[in-house]
């Protein structure tokens, strides 16, 4: 009877041993499975060939592109000439008009026969050329003019933003903007991937600015963005903008935005989706013009969706579903034989 007894008691607890690890297996095998939506998400974020990580694009990177492009080279018929310069002019053919000239502050030097000339901004070479013109248009048939700068007060260029030794910088010669922004060192972790390039014109109301891509001078080769950068520019490097994202993502936290950013290259950026995430709920808290708060419930089915651009200071929330949350926190505990318990922890905690 004790016997019995003994195997009797123990279907019991075989029992439910046995039901818990049949539960395991299948919790097992359905939190191993991913729907086809998961899926599909899931390699558009690891295929995707416009998909960028903040490693991807760094400053380090970049710096390489910016100095492999830069022309630092000083050739001294480049040198610009500027107010204050003073300048000794000759004329091969004639030696009386040779002239000892200061430029004056509006930027014309005063010479024999052909009166005053505006050299400021030009090269030597341009000014030569600018003077034979105005000497053959009515008094030397082919001039030959030599100018030779005597004292050189270089114009200046400014750099500001986030570059690694901003200042300002002598600026002797023409050059693009790869070349000035290469004086400053390249660009910091922190920079954008624009130039905002200030030019002054006659008076402070006429001047304006150009804004360059730089990843699209370097990256796709649009030469024409290297634009040349005259003396009294500002070029300023802003930093990148960020988003945060927050919720069912491996990586929450904030991140810069350097070029172009989709949402779902946002949320790779973020190493991806939990395991108990639900991509038919995704939360967007962006900020207008004015200040105020637009809260978005966006679906990442919608490839548009996918290819939304993620704007400065955008909230980016993945929320996560109940039944994600609940195979992805249950558990067994296995003991000794006989003894087992079925836990559940909650994966947000």
């Amino acid at each position: 009877m004790r016997n019995a007894n003994r195997n009797h008691a123990g279907w019991p607890a075989l029992y439910s041993w046995t039901s818990i690890l049949l539960l395991f297996v299948l919790m097992g095998g359905l939190g191993g499975c991913l729907n086809p939506k998961e899926e599909k998400l899931n390699m558009a974020m690891a295929e995707s060939h416009v998909m960028r990580t903040p490693e991807a694009r760094d400053a380090e990177d970049f710096n390489r592109e910016l100095l492999a492009g830069a022309q630092i080279s000083t050739d001294p018929g480049d040198l610009l000439l500027g107010t204050g310069d003073l300048l000794q002019v000759e004329v091969f053919e004639a030696k009386e008009l040779a002239a000892k000239v200061r430029i004056s502050s509006r930027g014309f030097i005063t010479l024999p026969l052909i009166g005053p000339v505006e050299v400021k901004g030009l090269s030597a070479r341009e000014a030569e050329l600018r003077i034979e013109a105005l000497y053959r248009e009515k008094y030397i048939k082919e001039p030959h003019v030599s100018v030779f700068v005597e004292e050189h007060y270089s114009q200046r260029v400014t750099l500001v933003g986030e570059l690694k030794s901003p200042g300002t910088y002598d600026y002797p010669r023409k050059m693009r903007l790869l070349d000035v922004l290469s004086l400053a060192g390249g660009l910091t972790e922190k920079a954008g991937r624009t130039a905002q390039v200030r030019r002054m014109g006659e008076n402070q109301d006429a001047a304006n600015t150009i804004i360059v891509d730089l990843d699209s001078m370097l990256q796709q080769g649009h030469s024409e963005l290297n634009i040349e950068i005259n003396g009294g520019d500002i070029i300023f490097v802003p930093a990148a903008g960020n988003f945060f994202i927050s919720g069912a993502v491996v990586r929450p936290g904030t991140y810069p935005i350097k070029d172009e950013l989709f949402l779902l290259e946002a949320i790779s950026t973020a190493g991806g989706f939990k395991g108990y995430a639900d991509p038919d709920d995704i939360v967007l808290v962006r900020h207008n013009k004015e200040g105020e708060r637009q809260v978005m419930e966006l679906d990442l089915d919608d490839p548009a969706i996918q290819r939304m651009v993620v704007q400065d200071r955008d909230v980016i929330i993945a929320k996560s579903s109940a039944w994600g949350k609940f195979v992805t926190g249950f558990g067994v505990s296995i003991g000794f034989p006989g003894v087992g318990s079925v836990g559940y922890t909650d994966p947000e905690r």
